[in-house]
């Protein structure tokens, strides 16, 4: 087993600054070991971190964090950061309730400038840093490490649009390794493979770099020079890039597991007086050669193997049984289409592609763009599906208002990810959808517990509904349906009343929740509380049947795996206040952001476990 002789030395980036280049190389080494360990045990991104070592080392060894602030895009390849930067001794606490985040935090360490969850984000974050460091008149640079697949988000061009004019010290650095978490698609991931694979000007640069380098006295200053220089040979072999036209300097493609090109190619950039563009070219998954064949599968695991590579988890999930039942749809209905934004694994949709590519679509990391474009194939008479993360539907609330809702197109929302995500954090848990989904006119929205009510209300959007409609879902595994007082249905509610017919408790709740209402309802009986459930299956719009049944009560109790505000809970109160309710009501919900921890821990946390729906009811 590989030791780490070298990174029990490193407690800042500073210390990376004593160290020779073979002893850089040799720390990259520990890392990787230290990353595979590591997550392999916890869980995480791994092949996005592997193939980031050199380059976060070498950036480190050439700037001076925190005062130089690096943004990582996404930042889910800020591990190397992490161990750079003073969080070594807590790095086995990666993603553990009280540990360290899963993705930049500066409430962690003042080198991480900003959160960062999701993509595309960090030019423009980057573009303020540097602006405030101009105005306030500090030294120092500001850089931005976006990756290919983030350049498919369409905040990252509105960044490099609004960068490229500025005269402050910017450098993005475009770590270029042909991935985001599925293979790249669109023009540009076209267009960056065209760059890597300009043969003549990468041979031309390579013969004339190894040349001047040896020319006594002048040769380093010369190599610069010509290293950065916009020369008639460059434009004819080269000619400019997208990005010299938007206003940045170019430098590269550069190999990002090449410490001393990626050192040479720094010192370039950092001469500029202008934003420059950093190509760097790496693999993803880079030194564990199970992530380098399968970077897709290894971009967020959980816990696996580290010999075999073979994950601990095995268990059939939500995301698959969409991908399932759209299969078998699609199979008999030539107009359903499938639409992801670069989650074709993640949203189960892998088997929907390889049985009806001409009816799926990986639009890139470019929710906004999927959910319009989602609306323009439904105004043409198809039937699309967008399966998105709950998390990353936030960043098309424009879209579809104004795009889904006012044109009343028939759009099924898969909502992957709903309700509390875990280990990912506080950028990730999927809180806010049914939230906004409640404010938007003309959409319905519905909630399964089980994986048969998902195929059910995914049938149902499909055939028996007009307009938009949501299928929100959680993320993993159906907890199981341990006795026969339920029946699985695609009904807007469902009432289970006391056995007895007491009237005196009703507790109301949709969604994953509801499995955790049967367990405490069997806990409350033991205590002699008998206790009526409404389960919601509609949670937009409220059945009117709902509110009249639970008119009935003296007491309602609603939990709800969601935000308080906006959310059903606050919304079924209004329509039982409506109503003339005179009985006492009481919401267990979330508040504000949830950190990262196990799923488990959160529903017990916020009281939306068996044991904590039982506790708030007993104590009335």
């Amino acid at each position: 087993m590989l030791g780490n002789t070298i990174l029990n030395g490193i407690s800042s980036p500073e210390d990376l600054k004593k160290l020779n280049k073979k002893e850089l190389n040799l720390l990259c080494e520990e890392i990787r070991h230290e990353l595979i360990e590591t997550i392999a045990a916890n869980g995480g991104h791994l092949a996005s971190n592997l193939g980031v070592v050199e380059l976060t080392v070498a950036l480190h060894s050439e700037f001076n964090s925190p005062h130089d602030k690096i943004v990582f895009d996404v930042g889910h390849q800020c591990y190397t950061h992490k161990l750079l930067t003073g969080r070594k001794e807590q790095f086995n606490t990666l993603r553990k309730e009280g540990g360290l985040s899963g993705f930049p935090t500066p409430e962690e360490s003042e080198h991480d400038p900003f959160t960062a969850g999701h993509s595309s984000t960090s030019i423009s974050v980057a573009c303020g840093l540097a602006k405030a460091k101009t105005l306030n008149r500090e030294g120092g640079h500001v850089i931005a490490v976006i990756g290919d697949g983030a350049l498919s988000g369409g905040l990252a061009y509105e960044g490099l649009n609004n960068a490229g004019r500025s005269k402050d010290k910017l450098i993005v650095v475009l770590n270029d390794n042909k991935m985001s978490i599925s293979r790249n698609v669109g023009s540009m991931s076209r267009y960056l493979a065209l760059i890597r694979t300009k043969g003549s000007y990468r041979r031309f640069k390579g013969k004339v770099n190894s040349f001047v380098i040896h020319i006594p006295f002048i040769g380093q200053r010369l190599r610069k020079f010509i290293y950065g220089s916009k020369t008639a040979l460059k434009s004819l072999l080269y000619r400019s890039t997208l990005f010299e036209d938007m206003g940045f300097a170019y430098v590269g493609p550069v190999d990002g597991h090449n410490l001393n090109h990626l050192s040479q190619a720094i010192e370039v950039a950092k001469e500029y007086k202008k934003p420059v563009l950093l190509h760097v070219c790496t693999v993803k998954g880079k030194g564990y050669s199970h992530a380098e064949k399968n970077p897709r599968i290894f971009h967020g695991v959980s816990g696996f193997d580290v010999l075999t590579g073979d994950s601990l988890s095995s268990n059939k999930d939500f995301s698959g049984v969409l991908g399932e039942e759209l299969c078998r749809l699609a199979k008999e209905d030539k107009s359903i289409c499938a639409i992801t934004a670069a989650m074709k694994s993640g949203t189960g949709l892998s088997r929907f592609y390889l049985n009806n590519i001409d009816r799926f679509f990986d639009v890139g990391i470019a929710e906004e763009h999927a959910v319009t474009f989602a609306s323009g194939l439904a105004a043409g008479g198809m039937k699309p599906v967008f399966a998105v993360y709950s998390s990353f539907l936030q960043r098309g609330y424009d879209q579809l208002v104004h795009d889904v809702a006012i044109q009343n197109t028939h759009v099924v929302f898969a909502v992957d990810r709903a309700g509390f995500v875990g280990e990912d954090g506080v950028t990730h848990q999927g809180m806010f959808d049914a939230a906004f989904f409640n404010t938007i006119p003309n959409i319905r929205v519905y909630s399964p517990c089980y994986f048969e009510e998902l195929r059910l209300y995914l049938n149902k959007a499909l055939y028996e509904l007009e307009g938009a409609c949501a299928v929100r879902y959680p993320r993993g595994a159906e907890l199981p349906l341990e006795d026969n007082e339920y029946i699985a249905n695609a009904n807007n509610f469902t009432l289970l009343p006391c056995d007895n017919g007491e009237k005196s408790a009703l507790l109301v709740t949709y969604g994953r929740c509801f499995s955790q209402a049967l367990k405490a309802r069997r806990l409350l009986k033991e205590k002699g509380v008998n206790a009526a459930i409404l389960k919601l299956g509609c949670i937009k719009p409220i059945d009117e049947r709902a509110i009249q049944a639970a008119l009935e009560y003296d007491k309602i109790y609603f939990f709800e795996e969601g935000t308080a505000s906006g959310g059903i809970g606050e919304r079924f109160c209004l329509l039982l206040v409506e109503a003339g309710y005179k009985g006492s009501y009481k919401l267990t919900a979330t508040e504000g952001f949830i950190p990262h921890a196990k799923v488990q821990a959160l529903m017990h946390r916020y009281k939306l476990d068996a044991e904590g729906m039982a506790e708030v009811i007993y104590e009335g």
